[in-house]
């Protein structure tokens, strides 16, 4: 059988999507014996897009660049795979969606201690979008592989899956909370704690100790290494597709119903804190429409409370 030619693009993300290749080890050997990479910009530096008939595609449309590096590999190839969670839900970067564009620039070029000169970048560069989005805002996509990275499993039975011609088996509907082994027991915790506040007991659900783990409302691609190692989950693998699907569903309603009925921490103080640290526990998906656009996810007005509270706090 001849090799499939394959083009892989790099938008606005931190790369990790291309080292999850190299982590499938030896398993990359039957990879590359069934696909003819010809543009990989981590590689190589290669301006045109040949034809092809797969196109990885990781990263966020977060500038003009994206944007038209998209539209040109969805042109250049047959089936485009959203690869990573950046692709998928627009990733980390839509935490810039709290703010304005001037804002960020001003804050990291202007009004920045550590930094010499008050110019911003100009024409030479491309500019930002109005706002972060994944990456079928901008061109239909036709497989979607949410991860940060995606696990080396899932890559694996996806590629190969493409080149059989036959859609993943690795996909799962399940939650990171269904995987982990840790014991959900009603405790006598009345206090939220900190990630890093003490060891917390290897045997038992970080929540019944009163650790804040998106667990239970993340989707399983990564075969929950976090909790398994200790490390309450951070949602890196986006939203169960319970929470993704239907409207009134949300991550802190969801995570505080759970965390309170096994612990004595109310549950509307646990939504707070969730609110208050908005950016952290909806991090990865707060770009894509479906967690964005829901009529409780109302970030804007819950950073803006808690930087007035920074404020008084910091003034009395």
């Amino acid at each position: 059988m001849s090799s499939i030619p394959v083009n892989i693009e790099w938008l606005s993300d931190c790369s990790g999507c291309h080292v999850a290749i190299v982590d499938l080890h030896e398993k990359i050997l039957t990879v590359l014996q069934a696909v003819s990479i010809q543009r990989c910009p981590v590689l190589t530096d290669i301006k045109d897009y040949p034809k092809a008939r797969l196109g990885l595609v990781s990263g966020a449309i977060r500038s003009e660049h994206d944007r038209h590096a998209a539209e040109e590999m969805r042109k250049s190839c047959d089936l485009i795979v959203a690869w990573g969670t950046c692709a998928v839900y627009g990733g980390i970067a839509g935490a810039g969606n709290v703010h304005s564009c001037e804002d960020i620039l001003d804050t990291v070029y202007r009004n920045n201690k550590t930094t010499c000169s008050t110019q911003c970048p100009g024409s030479e560069v491309s500019r930002l979008e109005p706002s972060v989005s994944p990456l079928d805002s901008v061109i239909p996509v036709d497989l979607y592989l949410p991860g940060c990275p995606p696990h080396p499993a899932v890559v694996f039975d996806a590629l190969l899956g493409l080149v059989e011609g036959r859609p993943p088996r690795a996909a799962t509907r399940e939650s990171v909370c269904a995987r982990c082994k840790r014991q959900m027991e009603k405790s006598e915790v009345d206090r939220i704690r900190k990630n890093s506040e003490g060891v917390p007991d290897p045997e038992q659900c970080f929540l019944s100790q009163g650790y804040l783990c998106m667990g239970s409302v993340t989707l399983d691609r990564c075969l929950s290494p976090c909790p398994l190692n200790g490390i309450p989950c951070s949602g890196c693998a986006g939203a169960t597709m319970q929470i993704l699907t239907e409207p009134n569903r949300d991550i802190r309603t969801e995570i505080a119903e759970r965390m309170s009925r096994l612990t004595l921490i109310p549950r509307e103080q646990i939504v707070r804190e969730i609110e208050r640290t908005s950016k952290t526990h909806y991090s990865y998906t707060m770009a894509t429409p479906m967690i964005g656009e829901k009529p409780t996810f109302l970030i804007r007005k819950w950073t803006e409370e808690e930087r007035e509270d920074y404020e008084q706090d910091h003034n009395d």
